[in-house]
């Protein structure tokens, strides 16, 4: 007499080998699990393969790994706005010392614009003339301060602005760092003279080009993560708790 179990048995034996149908396996309802992982080699399991964490699979098979960061592109961006700015400024001063010492002013526009060699041993358009030392340590926090601000760019429009500061600080340190009297005394080479404003040279025009662009980049609203954010955004932005008064006893 055939056992229950026998024809369980029998029909397994002749089962095996053959493809399985196209609803095979298939879970419905509530007992659905998670689809099994695939091998590279086309085979199906419910275990995770070791390598997979990876993005690769057994069998010599990969799977495709995530993409890798893309260059910064705003940090570059500083970087050669800043070198440029040096490269310019220490050029036309090279020029100007060469050309116009012991030289009468040269007269571009009259009445407007004149070139005209000075030594100033202040900060921008002559202001300061007693505190070289100072103007030189000042530049070279600039620099150090935009350098850990780079780490978080990601505005191009920024990148321009700091590398116009991070210029024009550069370009006016070398002069107080190479030119006499001696190293953070030097006096600084202007040129440029508009009739009624104080001589100035490339460097600072490049700070105050920046300090104009920086405004009207707040006014716009735009960070140096190269979002834009309104009034509205920075009045609902979550701040510290507010103590509130113990309500009275009714």
């Amino acid at each position: 007499m055939r056992e229950p179990g026998d024809e369980s048995v029998a029909r397994a034996y002749l089962d095996w080998g053959k493809e399985p149908e196209p609803t095979a396996g298939k879970a419905t309802g509530a007992h659905a699990g998670p689809p099994a992982a695939t091998r590279a080699d086309g085979a199906s399991g419910g275990v995770t393969l070791p390598g997979d964490e990876d993005g690769e699979l057994r069998g010599g098979g990969s799977a495709p790994r995530a993409p890798r960061p893309v260059a910064r592109t705003p940090v570059r961006v500083l970087l050669a706005t800043a070198v440029g700015i040096v490269l310019l400024d220490a050029i036309t001063k090279i020029i100007v010392v060469a050309t116009l010492s012991n030289h009468a002013p040269v007269t571009l526009i009259p009445g407007v614009l004149q070139l005209e060699l000075t030594r100033n041993s202040g900060a921008a358009f002559s202001i300061g003339g007693g505190a070289t030392v100072l103007f030189s340590l000042i530049a070279v926090a600039v620099v150090v301060i935009v350098a850990r601000t780079a780490r978080r760019l990601a505005s191009v429009a920024w990148a321009v602005v700091l590398g116009a500061i991070v210029g024009g600080a550069v370009g006016n340190l070398v002069d107080r760092l190479v030119r006499a009297p001696g190293p953070l005394r030097g006096h600084v080479v202007d040129w440029i003279y508009l009739h009624h404003w104080p001589i100035f040279n490339v460097a600072d025009s490049s700070i105050v080009i920046a300090a104009v662009l920086a405004v009207i980049l707040s006014a716009l609203g735009i960070g140096l993560d190269g979002g834009r954010y309104s009034r509205a955004d920075q009045a609902a932005a979550p701040g510290p708790p507010v103590e509130q008064p113990p309500a009275g006893r009714g």
